[in-house]
């Protein structure tokens, strides 16, 4: 039975993942919004529901390495597999905002973590210990992308009124068989599938791994953080195969940004996280890794399918050294 549970897990998540792209893209045209701004904002905070889902119901169950290991491999996979292969399928070109605003901002709250969970290292303390007030402090950050995404935003309507024009003409041939209604169900009937969808995948996939041995930690940075990304790798595919890459790179980099500062702070301010040492080992890797894609941003201006091929081999290397460290 746990078996069927996880393959109709991943069944929602395929299709909510689609559908949710189709109507949040479809509304974000009609709004006059960039796909970019859609893809940081909406659709992120959608494809992010699994992680903050799984990560408070194991803070509060007592399971934090369930918790931040979903945070931090998901994170990983998030810059490695699903960038890796979305940028595969279709080049992915970074504007310029993106490349001095959003991908360093995002290598910042990479920075915080690490420092925020290493307290042994900086303060002698006897444990790594995520607190309620770190949580708030988080929680700070994320005010302030929120508030750097409505100002993009208001910019985004003054200086592209030609493409706004042009958008309105599209959306008003649309509209002849397209509606509201339909697009705003396409995008919670997506949600739903995906919130549901990650939910099956992961309580399945943990009974399944805990009864083979793993630690919690593995469960977190492997199969959970894999099941909770689905929904990610799933619509930036997707996004990808439709040509709409603007979408797909701004759900990786907003579903990074919302796993770090929206669910880890939501889920300490619930309740405080403990740390294992190996894992900050992990949020140094995802560091780096990080950086590495600002670099072939700023190289090229795009992220072709050489450097997927290399994200997604960086991710099996990962796994490979998770596993034996384990």
């Amino acid at each position: 039975m746990i078996y069927i549970l996880l393959i109709l897990g991943f069944v929602l998540l395929v299709k909510g993942a689609d559908l949710f792209v189709d109507g949040s893209s479809s509304i974000a045209r009609a709004l006059h919004i960039s796909p970019l701004l859609i893809g940081l904002t909406i659709v992120a905070l959608g494809t992010s529901s699994p992680e903050a889902t799984v990560s408070i119901i194991a803070a509060v169950e007592g399971n934090p390495g369930v918790a931040i290991g979903n945070i931090v491999g998901s994170n990983i996979m998030n810059i490695t597999l699903v960038l890796g292969v979305a940028a595969f399928l279709y080049p992915m070109k970074v504007q310029n905002e993106t490349i001095r605003k959003e991908l360093p901002y995002t290598l910042l709250v990479s920075v915080v973590l690490l420092v925020l969970v290493s307290d042994i290292a900086l303060q002698g303390a006897s444990q790594n210990l995520v607190t309620r007030g770190d949580g708030l402090i988080i929680l700070l950050f994320f005010v302030i992308f929120l508030y750097y995404i409505f100002e993009v935003a208001k910019r985004n309507r003054v200086r592209n009124k030609e493409e706004t024009k042009k958008q309105v003409e599209e959306v008003e041939q649309e509209q002849v068989t397209t509606s509201w209604t339909k697009n705003i169900l396409l995008t919670i009937g997506g949600l739903i599938g995906i919130i549901f969808g990650g939910e099956l995948v992961v309580n399945n996939a943990v009974d399944i791994a805990l009864s083979f041995g793993m630690s919690e930690a593995l469960v977190g940075l492997t199969i959970v953080a894999i099941g909770t990304s689905l929904p990610e790798l799933m619509t930036s595919v997707t996004a990808a195969l439709k040509k709409e890459s603007e979408i797909a790179l701004g759900n990786i980099v907003g579903s990074n940004i919302f796993n770090i500062l929206f669910v880890l702070g939501t889920t300490a301010v619930i309740h405080p996280l403990s740390i294992e040492s190996k894992l900050i080992v992990d949020v140094f890797i995802m560091i780096l890794l990080t950086v590495a894609v600002l670099i072939f941003s700023r190289t090229s201006f795009k992220i072709g399918k050489y450097e997927g091929i290399f994200l997604v081999v960086s991710y099996i290397l990962y796994t490979i050294f998770i596993l034996i460290r384990n």
